[in-house]
Order: structure tokens, then sequence, then C-alpha cells
């Protein structure tokens, strides 16, 4: 079963305990003074199965500004956000405080929820809604549904539902591997049982009597017993809220901000440099050495903030940061934070953290500019990796990573370029830019090549498929203009051949007489070797064979992808111990002259242009060389 939490968020009495109890039938607000004052002042908890193989945890949070603590506390571990916005009201000041700490807190996914419907008219609904366009424009929430919601009635419920549905389809799960973390928000003790501590498990397993590090304290503890959403479990994974029940823990040797870890893992800092995104909104410059509060998991405490290269930060701009933290904590890279000022007591930034044990820096030092700025696009590139991922055979455009990663353009276009460039994402379309993972390009591909060679199989006189007939194979849940890159990518891996409007398998998937097929392998293996470095081209040696030119490229092909031809070029193919020969005497060149020319290559071989573009062009794809102007030189992993 699929695991994610849902988390609340808005202003003050804008209807969100109302809104989940409506939805599961369970009062969050379980405290005496909750009910006295009718509003939230602790985090409450429930759960919704929208399926068999979904599960989902819902935190409520308070939306009083006395209460960003707690809110912030409920915001870790949250998969996606219901913003209640009451629609006799529209957006008020923690509506959108609440937004910056979701998008600073790495919250990417969500839908808008348009409490009290049922007491507006319809002409103020549309215009609170055009409000709420205006609003999170710009935000993750940018282009999220709006359901209008009345928890007296239950009009909206079934789509509301709905849209939640859709949206966990794209959101994957918190991984289960890696060690666990599970930050405390909730502490309490229970007779006979003892001290019992909630949160949301942020990643890993833990399990009935692991052995657990409370975390700052240091304090060791056994786990007694586990529960989820009130069903005793044996065990729990990443993205789950859990309470576990501690052995040995009084209720005073564990507090809201400590973590559960695994003993001897994990250990504590004082010290993180970060990125710091200063929000627009910010009422003043955030000056160096300025203090503020820091805010991350469950985390609350005292920061000063060492800015790297300048002595002040002005509203809306981002820099590298030091935060030298009062108390101990733990964070990881890649961690969001945030930070708020005391007076007035605002939320004012945040961002990532990148290094939780640093070394010593110098200020305005273009190697420690650098260093963060590496370390920054790192995790630029995680995030956007996993985004790319969350987009399945769909894929994302650029414009949808932008608004759901919150990475700054620039940064995201570095992160992106060097993503493509290792093959972890793959740009399908131009216009809108859409790139898709590695990995659902490789099953798309899978997809029509399987279509392809079933087709021939099921009709061997025809051996082929219509273009036509294998675009409407692409699925449904990806884009049919995905077609031509895909097709194109085929036929240059040599799996499919493609005559005008006909598709056909090539290479080893070709449907061909074997004994046929090997003897003209035995002819064109007998050519390639007594030609040596100068082979026929593809048409030539298709003469020589007595063949036409396409089953001849068909059956390099498929030898070269047994190892039995090299392929140089779209015209070249050569014998492997010729290909051997011209390697060494290649790497004879360099280890003479440390860079070689194609004049210099040709004195070496004795070969003409015809030959020497087409190898040195290949050897820089077998990443032996790098062109570097007109010339190449040895790449590092060579050894020379």
């Amino acid at each position: 079963m699929k695991h994610l939490v849902l988390g609340t968020a808005g202003h003050v009495d804008h209807g969100k305990t109302s809104l989940v109890k409506a939805l599961t039938g369970v009062d969050t607000d379980r405290l005496k003074e909750e009910k006295a004052r009718g509003i939230t002042i602790e985090l409450g908890f429930a759960h919704l199965e929208l399926s068999h193989d979904l599960s989902i945890g819902i935190v409520d949070v308070p939306g009083h500004e006395k209460f960003i603590r707690t809110m912030v506390s409920g915001v870790t571990g949250m998969d996606m956000v219901m913003l209640v916005i009451a629609a006799d009201e529209g957006v008020m000041p923690q509506t959108r405080e609440h937004l910056d700490i979701l998008r600073l807190l790495g919250v990417r996914q969500g839908v808008v929820v348009l409490s009290k419907s049922d007491i507006v008219s319809d002409e103020w609904l549309e215009l609170v809604k055009e409000e709420i366009r205006v609003f999170t424009a710009g935000t993750f929430l940018e282009n999220a549904p709006v359901v209008p919601f009345s928890a007296r009635s239950g009009e909206g419920r079934e789509l509301l539902e709905s849209e939640l549905e859709k949206l966990s389809e794209s959101i994957a799960e918190k991984k289960a591997e890696g060690h666990f973390r599970l930050p405390v928000d909730r502490l309490f003790t229970i007779a006979g049982f003892g001290t019992v501590v909630t949160g949301t498990l942020l990643s890993g397993e833990i399990a009935t009597g692991d052995e657990v590090e409370i975390l700052p304290s240091g304090r060791h503890s056994k786990v007694r017993g586990i529960q989820a959403h009130g069903d005793r479990i044996a065990r729990g994974a990443g993205g789950q809220r859990l309470a576990v029940n501690l052995q040995g823990i009084e209720l005073n040797q564990v507090d809201r901000g400590d973590i559960l870890v695994p003993p001897g893992v994990f250990r504590t800092t004082r010290m993180i440099d970060v990125r710091l995104d200063y929000l627009s909104s910010a009422p003043r410059l955030l000056r160096h050495r300025a203090t503020v509060r820091l805010h991350s998991a469950t985390y609350d405490t005292g920061a000063m903030v060492l800015l790297f290269d300048r002595e002040s930060l002005s509203p809306g701009e981002t820099a590298f940061a030091r935060l030298v933290v009062e108390r101990p904590v733990l964070l990881l890279s890649g961690d969001s934070y945030i930070i708020r000022f005391s007076s007035p007591a605002v939320t004012v930034g945040g961002g990532s953290v990148l290094d939780p044990f640093p070394p010593p820096r110098r200020r305005r030092s273009d190697e420690t500019l650098h260093l963060l700025s590496s370390l920054d696009l790192m995790e630029s590139r995680k995030i956007i990796e996993l985004i790319t991922v969350q987009g399945l055979l769909g894929g994302v455009t650029f414009e949808e990573i932008l608004v759901r990663s919150g990475i700054p353009k620039k940064v995201a276009e570095t992160a992106l370029t060097a993503l493509l460039s290792e093959g972890e994402v793959v740009q399908m379309l131009r216009d809108p830019r859409t790139f898709i993972s590695a990995g659902a390009f490789r099953t798309l591909e899978k997809m029509l090549l399987d279509e392809v060679t079933g087709a021939a199989r099921k009709n061997p006189e025809k051996n082929s498929i219509s273009k036509e007939e294998l675009k409407t194979r692409i699925p449904e849940r990806s884009n049919s203009r995905f077609f031509t890159p895909l097709l194109f990518a085929l036929e240059k891996d040599g799996v499919i051949a493609v005559e005008r409007d006909i598709v056909r398998p090539a290479g080893e998937f070709a449907i061909a007489p074997a004994v046929q097929e090997r003897a003209l392998d035995r002819l064109i293996l007998s050519i390639l070797q007594k030609t040596g470095m100068e082979p026929p081209q593809v048409k030539e040696l298709a003469d020589r064979c007595g063949k036409d030119e396409k089953t001849v490229r068909s059956v390099l092909d498929s030898m070269a992808r047994r190892g039995e031809t090299v392929r140089v070029s779209g015209e070249l193919y050569y014998a492997p111990e010729a290909v051997c020969d011209l390697q060494g005497k290649l790497i004879a060149c360099l280890e003479a002259n440390r860079e070689v020319s194609p004049a210099l290559f040709r004195d070496y071989t004795g070969l003409s242009r015809k030959y020497l573009i087409p190898l040195l062009e290949y050897f820089d794809s077998e990443k032996l060389t790098i062109r570097v102007g007109e010339k190449r030189v040895a790449r590092r992993k060579t050894g020379l």
C-alpha cells in the first residue's frame, strides 16, 4: 500500500479542522482549550483511505500566528497540502505566511480548498477564485485545482477526493531504504505503557524491538511498540505517520524537536552552510550577524546568520550563508529550513542545507562561493531529477519544474544541462521544453520496440508496422508528440529500420532466415578484415556483397551489437582488430605529442580525411579523447 501525508494550511478560522472532519469523521481538536476557544492549538491527526492501495495520513495544523512553530513542525514530512481559504474572507495574512513556509520547506504538490462556499453568492465566489489565481501565481499552487467546499452540506467532497486521488498518483513515496529519522512533533504517556512520541518517518524503516537514539540528548531507548492510524504494526516505513512507544524513557526526557535515529549513525551540529532565499515580503534588510529563529523538521532554535559575500541581504535576494545555532540540531544535506524574525514575528526566508558539518571558510572568497555553488547545484539536480521521475511517462515541462521546485531559473538551467549530459534526463520536446527521466524514456522505447517486433512476428511476410498505427500505441498517460524522438532513438540504436511510412525490426530484432543471415555476416567480416584500416563504405560494401544497401546496413548493425563489427559512423564499419590497431596508434601519438590534430594522425596512420575525421569523432564518443578546438587531447581516465 502507498503511504502519503496530506497536510492542511491556511488562516485561523478558515475551516481546516471542519474540512478534515468532513473528509474523515475525525475531530482533530481534542484539547479542552481548543474546544473552549474554537481554534486549533496543537497538531491534529486523522486518516483517509481513498482506495484499497492508498493510505493518507492527514496533519491538521493551527492557523493562528502564535502557533507558527507548531504549524512548521506539522509541515515536516508533508507530501501534499490542502491550502484552505474561506470564501467569505479570501486571502489573509496567515494564508500568505503559510504558503511561504510550505514553499520554503519543499512542499511541491497541493490543492486549494475554498471553504464556506455555501455562505457566499456565486458572483462573490468567482471574485475570490480570481484573487486566488493572482495570489498563487508563480508558486507551486499556480495550476492547482481550486475546489469550493462546504463542511456543513458536504458539497465539493467528491470533487476534492477525486483531485486528491489524482494528485497522489504523481507523488512518489518516501524512501524506505537508508537509516530511519523520526522527528518528534507530539509526546504523551499512556498508563501501563509509558512514553509515546509521534511523528512522520522521513526515511528508512523502524520496527518493534529496534534500538533508538534520541538526539540531541543522546539518550538510548528501545521501541516497545508502534501504531499507525490507531492500528498496532510491527514495522513502520518512510512516509507513514507513526506513534512509537519508548521503553525506559520518562516524559521529561524527550521533547518536541527531538529526533529518533539508529544509535551511533548520526551526529548533531551547531553550524550549517545553507542557500538562503530571503523573501521579498521581509520587512527589512537581513544584516550579517543578524539573529533569527531557525525552524526545520520539528526544531525551533535561535541562530545567527553569517553572510559569506555581503554585509546585508535585501528582500527578494538569495545568498550563501552560515547559520550558527544555539542548540545542537540534526540536519542533513538537502534538508529544508525556514528563518523567522522575533520582532515582528514573521517568516522571512529559508532554503536548503548545503553542508551540515562545514569547515572554516573565508568570507568574500571566490573559492568559498564556488564550492557552495557546486553543492547547491548538486542539490538542485537531485530535486529536478526527482520531479522528472514523478512526471512518469508524461514528463514535465521546464515551467513545471520551476514552479514545483522553486529553484531559480539559471540554477535550474545549469542543473538540467548536467542531467542531460549524464543521460539521467531526456528532452522530448522543444516547445514547450519537456523532459522525462531516463527510466521513463527506456520504458517507452521498449513499449514501441515490442509493438514493432510483435507486428513482425504476427505477419512475417509483411515484417513491419505502419508509422500511423505504431503512433497509436503510445500510452494515453504519455504524450503522442514523443513518438518522433522515440522513433529516432530506436533507429539510431539500430533496432528498427524506418522506410518512409513503414517501421520494421532491425539488427538483433530483425526477422530473417538464420542461415542466410550468417552467410552474409561471414562475407562482410571477411571484406572488412581484408580492407583493414580503409574499409568500404556501406553502399560500396553492399555492391561487393551483391545485396541491397538496407539489408547490408541491417546486418552490419546486428553484427555491431554482437561485437563482431565496430560502427565508427553511419557509413563506416570496421573489423574490431582494425579499430584496436588504430586506437594503439592514437595512444602512441598522444603519448608522444600530448595532443593530436587530423594532420598529425594522418602522419601516424597514412589515412585520408575520408577516414580520419570519422575515426577521431568515434574516439571522442568512446571518451578516449576530447576535442579542444581543432585538436584532441586525452581524457584523464585514459591514464595518459
